[in-house]
């Protein structure tokens, strides 16, 4: 439930004010984000795939790496946890 509405509250932001995915990304078709998924999107398949805290850990540390120095490019959403056992 928790997972359900972080990643709702990432889809909303995507569609009105992301620069990639929203209205505005008629501003910059080839889009704005130096990395691939973007770091919203990057986010939403963290929270789906690891919770919710380990999503917005890295989801942050996305956000901080991605600057005008980075050179950006694919960067896959690390993938399930697989439990030993």
């Amino acid at each position: 439930m928790l997972r359900r509405a972080a990643v709702g509250l990432i889809r909303v932001y995507q569609k009105t004010l992301s620069l990639d995915h929203g209205p505005m990304h008629r501003l910059c078709p080839e889009g704005f984000c130096r990395y691939y998924p973007s770091c919203s999107e990057y986010t939403a398949q963290t929270i789906q795939n690891r919770g919710v805290i380990a999503g917005i850990v890295y989801g942050t540390w996305r956000i901080c790496r991605c600057n005008p120095f980075s050179k950006g490019g694919y960067d896959p959403a690390p993938s399930r946890v697989k439990l030993k056992g």
